[in-house]
């Protein structure tokens, strides 16, 4: 039997190997509420970071970050890769800032000026922010202008109503590059724009969906779908905006929010509404409120449960219906009621049947009594207009009813 040597022994084998990998099991079992601390929290920090990597999205439509069908991700990525650098602002300070860096830059090497995207949907900007973003950018490509928009631009371009309904895409029609270029575009809830530049027209005259100034500094798009990432691969709609946004070597992206609203436009708080002398009576008036229901409160006693359902009296709900009646003075509509109840109970005492209808209810009763059926009718069918007269006539419909029944 051959002996086995003390270095032929595999390194696996060795006594510390086992030993350690058995005291760290024995750890982590001794541990496992640490160990499981440790795990999520490695966890959580990994998430934080690969969030932090990844780009950042948003949910605004028409927004460079926006990956949603109604936002413009894929139109910014793709100019990107061209060499377009395109940085997206969210307000007007960060905007005029972004211009004026790149339009330094600009100056400074060879390249072209900066072209402003704005898509100013509900409207924020006024007239004086408008202009120096106009006067700060090489050129401007504005979305869906409002008329007040438009009108601080001054660039000779008006709104002329929308696209009309079967018309789902439109040709240029015109001698521009870059609409002549890029071909049909998507036209579904478009606008249309008037200019001595317009392209996309669907009727001759009408406007266009492509509206440029005389300078070319200034270009309308009325539609934001050209842009969006669920139409953006749509007929000749990524040529359009490539070739739009895509002149310079910088494109600032601006979406402007509620902070950009002047001072003068915001519209006031509750507290500037206010007269001033109601943040000095404000408290005392609202101790005082306190004060009047606790005390009344202690007047009216504990509140009683009964339980449900609660049995009311016929004669209560009438006399409940009476009161609004009285409090109302609906006289008409105490007298149809007074008088379906009495022709109700005149069919009944009579044997007339439920379907009986009025007229037969008064010929019933004057063969009844021994009248004329105009007696009884002006008795049945009596419109009273005054409460004194209600109260009348109502006696004589008891007293007709009574004179029924004892016969």
């Amino acid at each position: 039997m051959t002996p086995v040597l003390e270095t032929d022994r595999p390194a696996s084998a060795a006594p510390g190997a086992g030993s350690g990998r058995r005291t760290l099991m024995a750890w982590i079992r001794h541990h496992r509420t640490w160990t499981l601390l440790i795990l999520v929290f490695s966890l959580g920090v990994g998430l934080t970071i690969l969030a932090q990597q990844s780009p950042r999205s948003d949910g605004l439509a028409l927004s460079a970050r926006n990956p949603a069908p109604d936002g413009a991700r894929a139109a910014a990525q793709i100019l990107s890769s061209r060499g377009v650098d395109v940085r997206q602002t969210d307000n007007f300070e960060a905007t005029m800032s972004a211009l004026d860096s790149a339009s330094q830059a600009s100056q400074a090497g060879s390249g072209s000026g900066p072209t402003l995207l704005l898509y100013d949907r509900n409207g924020y900007l006024d007239a004086v922010q408008l202009q120096a973003l106009q006067r700060t950018a090489d050129r401007m490509v504005v979305i869906t202008p409002r008329l007040n928009t438009l009108s601080a631009l001054d660039g000779g371009i008006r709104p002329a109503g929308v696209v009309p309904a079967g018309m789902p895409t439109l040709d240029p029609g015109c001698e521009l590059d870059d609409p002549a270029a890029a071909g049909a575009v998507t036209a579904d809830s478009a606008y249309l724009y008037k200019a001595n530049h317009v392209c996309y027209e669907p009727v001759e005259g009408l406007g266009g969906l492509y509206a440029s100034s005389d300078d070319g500094r200034l270009a309308v798009l009325g539609s934001t779908q050209i842009i969006s990432n669920r139409l953006l691969d749509e007929h000749g709609n990524a040529a359009l905006t490539l070739r739009t946004l895509g002149a310079s070597d910088t494109l600032v992206w601006y979406l402007p929010g509620l902070a950009d609203v002047t001072t003068a436009d915001k519209p006031k708080t509750l507290d500037e509404l206010a007269p001033p002398w109601v943040a000095f009576l404000g408290p005392w008036l609202a101790l005082v409120a306190l004060l009047a229901m606790a005390w009344r409160g202690r007047r009216l006693g504990p509140l009683v449960f009964e339980p449900l359902p609660v049995v009311v009296k016929a004669v209560e709900t009438a006399e409940g219906r009476a009161r609004l009646y009285h409090d109302a003075h609906a006289v008409d509509r105490a007298a149809d009621n007074l008088r379906a109840g009495a022709l109700v109970r005149l069919a009944r005492v009579l044997r007339l049947g439920p379907d009986a209808g009025s007229a037969a209810v008064v010929d019933a009763v004057a063969r009844h009594l021994g009248r004329t059926p105009e007696d009884t009718a002006g008795i049945l069918e009596a419109r009273p207009r005054t409460e004194t007269a209600l109260v009348h006539w109502a006696q004589e419909l008891e007293s007709l009813e009574e004179e029924v029944t004892a016969r």
